[in-house]
């Protein structure tokens, strides 16, 4: 699984301590997490996508343009506290750190199987 976390996100203490993190956010607004996740869909097999849900009804308006990123699946909503265990656990592997600003853009990938080139 990959975490893109938004710049709000715990990386250091709210994700498992065996996932390797690379710091994209170079400052505030930079990177965004739909920019890193645009690249992720041309290179890799995403099967799930879990997103932060807030208290509230509202849904974030981020989700639409993950939306548009993921067509043919469906955000898996998981409340603050529950993404953030879900974040802890063992099959994290990469969390990837933005600067994006928008409030609950933080996205878990769970990745397939990459299939060698024939």
């Amino acid at each position: 699984m990959v975490l893109l976390a938004d710049g709000n996100y715990p990386c250091k203490t709210g994700v498992s301590p065996s996932a390797e993190t690379i710091w994209l956010n170079l400052s505030p607004g930079l990177l965004a997490v739909d920019d890193v996740l645009e690249v992720l869909t041309g290179a890799l097999p995403i099967e799930a996508a879990h997103v932060m849900s807030p208290d509230t009804a509202t849904e974030p308006p981020v989700y639409e343009r993950f939306r548009e990123l993921l067509p043919g699946l469906t955000l898996q909503p998981l409340g603050r506290q529950d993404f953030y265990s879900f974040a802890k656990g063992p099959d994290l592997v990469v969390v990837v750190a933005t600067g994006d600003q928008r409030l609950y853009a933080n996205l878990m990938l769970t990745v397939g199987v990459v299939q060698p080139p024939a």
